[in-house]
């Protein structure tokens, strides 16, 4: 586009606002439209209505950006602080602010923004280490003794949660160790602010006020005005809290290291400074129901005891009559005892007399079976007496030493041979010897 210098002579021309911004709209337009930029998103945010604010920076400079909700919806990802994106679309100049803008028209992925991806390579490293890792995370104390509060001076946050605290627990005090919450030195100073309240914790300075939870807390940002909390030492000096600490940084959508290494994140400041404080009027509540239920049960112990008293009483006033009752029931129990010795008794003189009947029928049956076995006995042993045979005509003869001959072989002439009849001995000699 050509400038032609205005003549000296002439009169310099008056613009009117609105036709000066669409002066230079148009002449963006005609200079640079369509235009493809390339950055990482800052500050990104999407209306009710759908459409989508944000601005686009480098190293060098930064431009604000539009998104209607048309282009919007077909968007294939959720963009977020820190991504670096490419997007097409056309310059203008917004008239009612008189800014320049970048209205954009289709975004795509170019990689992950700088200081996201120090970001995601932090929080790796982190979790590896097991600083994310939940066995770690202590519960909150249900009645702190002391809260302690980590954030600016200068902060919404601190109000905020200043006036949770002060409605909520008005009598928990409360100890502020300011650090500031943006900057290149404000992860120094938060770790220093932990550290004054760790010592509280301990009681390490023998200080009155004991704390027994630490709200780390910071208002909305960029991820530019939240990196503070994005610091590897003060994740470390987090991990070392001798007591549990709430992480109320940003706004819901928005995550930090702190977040992960804390013991619970809040969504807000304010959430935050409700974690770990119960109303007042809860614990009130709950004292007058305690008392109820120890006077009713102070009741129910006064009556069984005043009970116990009149049972008492009662025997007192009267001895002879418990006497009298338990006189009876000495003499019911003697005569249950007298009346059972007797029973058992004469069961054991019946056992006994069946006993003697049993053992008589048994002992009579095992002697006549002996003498049956006896008697069969010596008739075997008749049957074999050689006497018998004797007296049949047979002969037992035997030699001079009374071994018995019975093989013609044994006998010679001459021999001395011994008979034995059924009525005596003979002595023979033997003659002569016939083998058959």
């Amino acid at each position: 586009m050509v400038f032609e210098a205005v003549p000296q002579a002439s009169a310099a021309r008056v613009w009117q606002v609105g036709a000066l911004c669409r002066a230079i709209a148009d002449s963006l337009d005609a200079r640079f439209n369509p235009v493809s930029v390339g950055g990482e998103i800052s500050g990104f945010s999407r209306a009710t209505s759908g459409h989508c604010y944000f601005s686009l920076k480098d190293e060098s400079g930064q431009i604000r950006c539009a998104m209607f909700r048309r282009a919007a919806g077909s968007l294939d990802f959720l963009p977020r602080d820190g991504d670096r994106v490419e997007v097409r679309g056309r310059l203008g100049v917004y008239e009612p602010r008189g800014e320049l803008q970048l209205v954009v028209e289709s975004m795509r992925r170019a990689g992950q923004g700088t200081l996201f991806e120090q970001f995601l390579k932090l929080k790796a490293k982190l979790e590896h280490e097991g600083l994310f890792d939940a066995q770690r995370k202590r519960p909150l104390p249900t009645m702190p003794r002391g809260i302690g509060v980590v954030t600016s001076l200068g902060a919404a946050a601190l109000h905020d949660v200043v006036t949770a605290l002060q409605r909520r627990v008005p009598h928990i005090p409360v100890v502020l160790a300011p650090a500031a919450v943006q900057g290149d030195n404000a992860p120094h100073e938060l770790n220093q602010a932990l550290g004054s309240l760790y010592a509280l914790a301990t009681g390490s300075h023998g200080e009155q006020v004991r704390i027994d939870v630490i709200l780390l807390v910071r208002g909305g940002g960029a991820m530019e005005d939240l990196w503070a909390f994005n610091d590897e030492q003060l994740a470390r000096t987090l991990v070392r809290s001798p007591v549990p600490i709430i992480c109320g940084v940003g706004h819901e959508t928005d995550f930090t290291i702190a977040d992960f290494v804390a013991d619970l994140r809040a969504p807000t400041p304010t959430a935050a400074a409700e974690l770990v404080s119960q109303p007042t009027q809860a614990w009130l509540h709950a004292v007058t129901v305690l008392e109820d239920r120890m006077r009713a049960a102070l009741v129910r112990s006064l009556d069984r005891q005043a009970q116990r008293l009149d049972f008492v009483a009662t025997c007192l006033g009267r001895p002879s009559e418990l006497a009298s009752r338990l006189r009876l029931r000495v003499g019911s129990a003697e005569q249950r005892m007298a009346h059972a010795l007797q029973l058992g008794l004469r069961s054991k003189r019946a056992d006994l007399a069946r006993l003697q009947q049993d053992f008589s029928a048994v002992f009579g049956r095992a002697l006549q079976r002996q003498s049956e076995r006896t008697t069969r006995a010596a008739l075997r042993l008749d049957l074999l007496d050689p006497s018998l045979v004797l007296k049949r005509g047979y002969a037992w003869l035997t030699l001079e030493n009374g071994d018995a001959l019975t093989r013609v072989s044994q006998a010679h002439v001459g021999l001395s041979v011994r008979a034995t009849l059924a009525d005596g001995g003979v002595d023979l000699t033997v003659v002569n010897r016939k083998v058959n």
